[in-house]
């Protein structure tokens, strides 16, 4: 028995030096390789990261179940009926068919009140006859329209449900971040309660060429049927609707698009307080900075906004804002492209204070900007200038739309229509002119062709008629 014992213990006494000597000699070594290959691969021409990546099952995962959970409830099923008439047939008029059409069409919408408001996109409302709301647990209810904004496709509604409702959150769409994790929750082709995830691509999209859009864009799918729907935060917060999609099929085939959450809730309290909505003017024109543009203005930098020229009575005349002065920032906003700067200004209204961080001749500026009404507002077009229509003229001579020209250099126009101060234009080739905005998109539409291309113009004269002229 003895003998056993010591034959297992001079085994095992054995196995511990054979152990201790490869440890100590043979890893030894290899570390020392190792460290030598890792010394030789510094001599790449590019920086490179050796370290590891971490296995799958130890990466920090989002978990969306409690966001999306919460915006499920939050967000309605719109229905909006239109009622189109048909040509009548000599068929229809023997049998004695109506040829009124019901045409049903379907959206999203995100209930933002507990007593029942609901916030929508204004292209899945419009048009409506009526309008029901199919909330999350299948409750359906009319909704009345209390207002929309078409230039932020934003619409509101209410409904009466009798009982407080789930709702959503304002997040700070400001402060969402490129890269960050976001969830849209919609109807997508009826299908109710769908909810699908991505991260925010980029932000302060414009689709529309004339700087007029600042959109969240995101790779979260969202197909026809999404509109006016959720774009959440993972804490479940709202700082986007639904919009657009940029898609050849009509479908989503990889980036959608988002009214920011802080545009999306000045305007609803816009509609809710004044029954419109309050735009704050900063007075300046120019053009965001680049290469090419750079080299044009004769700066030195490709970032921010160029001020060429400063609108007269504007708040940032009264500021001392100067041409050539370069905004950088707007408070804590940085300006990259205009959109930046325009989308910001969509969250303000008249006589809010902004402060603009200025490059004037290399020396940083801050200066405070009370912002204008929209009336200051002012654009050329045909060597005339034109101003939006101050709100009380509107109201008191019950206009609803048009731009007023407050100076006429066209002598051709003043010789042959009489076209003079105070003339209000209202049309322009049978296309309805709300304000100065239109006019851009026009100008910018035709560019130097745009006189050419001049078919009929309709005014209001001095003594409130209307008229129509048509050139040839």
């Amino acid at each position: 028995m003895k003998k056993i014992l010591t034959l297992i213990l001079a085994s095992a006494l054995g196995g511990i030096m054979t152990l201790s000597a490869y440890k100590f000699f043979i890893e030894k070594d290899n570390d020392i390789a190792v460290t030598t290959s890792s010394t030789d691969s510094t001599l790449s021409y590019f920086p490179t990261s050796h370290k590891a990546v971490a296995s799958y099952g130890t990466l920090n995962v989002p978990d969306f179940t409690e966001a999306a959970n919460d915006a499920v409830h939050n967000v309605v099923h719109v229905k909006n009926t239109t009622i189109s008439r048909a040509p009548m047939t000599l068929q229809d008029l023997f049998m004695g068919r109506n040829t009124e059409r019901a045409q049903v069409g379907t959206g999203s919408g995100v209930i933002i009140s507990p007593d029942g408001y609901i916030i929508t996109n204004n292209h899945v409302i419009n048009g409506a006859q009526k309008i029901s709301i199919t909330l999350n647990d299948n409750r359906i209810y009319d909704a009345e329209l209390i207002g929309t904004d078409e230039k932020t496709d934003i619409a509101l509604l209410k409904i009466d449900a009798n009982t407080e409702l789930s709702f959503a959150t304002f997040g700070d769409s400001d402060q969402a971040k490129v890269g960050e994790w976001v969830l849209a929750v919609g109807n997508p082709f009826n299908l109710t309660s769908t909810v699908t995830a991505g991260i925010i691509s980029a932000k302060s999209r414009d689709l529309s060429g004339t700087n007029a859009q600042s959109f969240i864009q995101t790779d979260a799918a969202v197909n026809p049927g999404n509109s006016g729907g959720a774009l959440v935060n993972t804490r479940g917060e709202l700082i986007g609707i639904n919009t657009a999609i940029t898609s050849q099929t009509g479908s989503y085939i990889g980036y959608s698009f988002a009214v920011p959450s802080n545009i999306a809730r000045k305007v609803v309290e816009d509609i809710m307080e004044f029954g419109d909505v309050q735009k704050g003017i900063l007075g300046v024109r120019g053009g965001e900075l680049n290469s090419k543009s750079a080299e044009t203005f004769e700066v030195n930098t490709t970032q921010g906004f160029y001020v060429s020229d400063v609108e007269e009575r504007s708040g940032a005349e009264k500021a001392g804002i100067k041409k050539g002065d370069i905004i950088k920032k707007i408070d804590n906003i940085t300006i990259s492209k205009f959109s930046d700067l325009s989308g910001y200004l969509s969250t303000k209204r008249p006589d809010d204070v902004v402060n603009l961080t200025l490059d004037r001749n290399g020396a940083e500026k801050i200066i405070p900007v009370t912002l204008s009404k929209t009336e200051i507002s002012t654009v050329d077009f045909l060597n005339m200038q034109l101003r939006n229509i101050p709100s009380d003229l509107k109201k008191s001579a019950n206009i609803t739309n048009g731009v007023v020209v407050v100076k006429n250099e066209n002598y051709a126009l003043y010789k042959n229509l009489g076209i003079n101060r105070g003339y209000i234009i209202t049309e322009i080739n049978d296309q309805k002119i709300n304000d100065v905005d239109d006019i851009i998109k026009l100008k910018q539409k035709y560019g130097d062709n745009l006189e050419k291309n001049l078919k009929k113009l309709s005014i209001i004269n001095s003594s409130g008629q209307k008229e129509s002229f048509i050139f040839k």
